[in-house]
C-alpha cells in the first residue's frame, strides 16, 4: 500500500476513474441525486458506479487514516467499501449514509464502531472482521434488516442484548474472539442458518441452542467445550457440526436424532460431523471408527 493519506484526497487520487480495489467497467451514476454537493464530494462521486442496481463506492486499499470528510455528503450511496485501510475510528457522520445496504470495514484498526451506525436502518450486510473491536454498540441492534454480520478476528468478549432484535440475520461470524459464553442474544436470532464461533473460549453451549431451528451450519471448533447439550440434537436442519479441537469426552445419547448429519466429515468444508482431536472415551472412540452410522446405532435405544 502507498503512504497514508490525509483526511481529504489528493487531487490526483480523486481524479482516478478506476483505481479502486476490485473495480469493474461499470456506468457512472448520473441520476443527479445529492445536488449542491461540494466540489470535493463531486470528485469522489465520479468514482461511484452502479453495480447490480446499487450505487457503489470502493475506497479499499488506499492507506486511509480517516475517510475523506466529503464522503458523508454522498447520501445516495448503497454499498461502501472501506476495507484494508488504516482507520482507527469512524465519525458520527457515518449515520448520514442512511441508504447503505452493504458496509465493508474489514482489515482496519477500528477499536470501536460509532453509535450512529444504528441509524443505518437499511443495512443488510456488515463486514467488520479483522479489526480491534472489544465491544459492539447497543445501537447496532437498531439495524433490524441485517442479514449478514461478521465480527470475526476481533477482541470481543460479549454482545449487547439489543442484538436479539436481529430476527432477519441468517449468517453470523464471531470466530477468533474472546467469548467465554455464546451471547444470550444469539439464541433469539431465529433466522440464523450459519453460526461460526470457532477459536473463542467457550466452555458450554446453553440449552437455548434448540431455539435456532433454521440452523444448518454450526462451527465451534477450537474452544474448551467439555460437553454438548442434548437440546443441540433437536436441530433437525443441522447439516454441518464442527466440534474439532475441544475437550469432549463423550456425546449426548440423543445425537442419533441428528439425521441431517450424514457422515463423519474430514475436509473442513464437508457437511457432516467434525469431531477429531477430542479426548473421547474409549467406547465412543472405537465406535466412531465404523463411521457416523455406527455411532448412531450404538447410541440408539434398543
Amino acid at each position: 500500500m502507498g503512504g497514508r493519506q490525509s483526511r481529504s484526497f489528493s487531487k490526483e487520487e480523486l481524479s482516478e476513474g478506476s483505481s479502486g480495489h476490485g473495480r469493474r467497467n461499470c456506468s457512472t451514476r448520473e441520476d443527479g441525486s445529492g445536488g449542491g454537493l461540494s466540489s470535493a464530494a463531486e470528485r469522489i462521486r465520479k468514482q461511484t458506479t452502479v453495480r447490480f442496481g446499487y450505487s457503489t463506492l470502493s475506497l479499499a486499499m488506499r492507506g486511509l487514516d480517516d475517510p475523506p470528510t466529503e464522503l458523508w455528503e454522498l447520501r445516495e450511496l448503497e454499498k461502501l467499501n472501506l476495507s484494508i485501510n488504516c482507520m482507527r475510528s469512524l465519525p458520527p457522520a457515518l449515520g448520514t449514509l442512511d441508504n447503505l445496504v452493504v458496509l465493508n470495514l474489514w482489515g482496519n484498526n477500528l477499536s470501536s464502531l460509532p453509535p450512529e451506525i444504528g441509524l443505518l436502518k437499511k443495512l443488510r450486510v456488515l463486514f467488520a472482521y479483522r479489526n480491534r473491536l472489544s465491544e459492539v454498540p447497543e445501537e447496532l441492534g437498531s439495524c433490524t434488516r441485517l442479514e449478514v454480520l461478521s465480527l470475526a478476528d476481533n477482541q470481543i468478549t460479549a454482545l449487547p442484548g439489543s442484538l436479539a432484535s436481529m430476527r432477519s440475520l441468517t449468517k453470523l461470524n464471531l470466530s477468533h474472539n474472546r467469548m467465554a459464553h455464546i451471547p444470550t442474544c444469539v439464541y433469539s436470532m431465529k433466522g440464523l442458518v450459519f453460526l461460526h464461533l470457532a477459536c473463542n473460549r467457550l466452555e458450554t453451549i446453553a440449552d437455548q441452542i434448540q431455539d435456532l431451528v433454521n440452523l444448518k451450519i454450526l462451527i465451534v471448533e477450537g474452544n474448551s467445550l467439555h460437553s454438548l447439550p442434548k437440546t443441540l440434537c433437536f436441530l433437525e436442519s443441522l447439516e454441518l457440526l464442527n466440534v474439532d479441537f475441544n475437550d469432549l469426552q463423550s456425546v449426548p445419547v440423543e445425537m442419533y436424532l441428528m439425521s441431517g448429519l450424514r457422515k463423519l466429515a474430514c475436509h473442513p468444508l464437508d457437511k457432516g460431523l467434525h469431531i477429531v482431536h477430542n479426548p473421547l472415551i474409549k467406547p465412543i472412540q472405537e465406535v466412531l471408527q465404523g463411521g457416523l452410522s455406527a455411532l448412531y446405532n450404538y447410541l440408539r435405544p434398543s
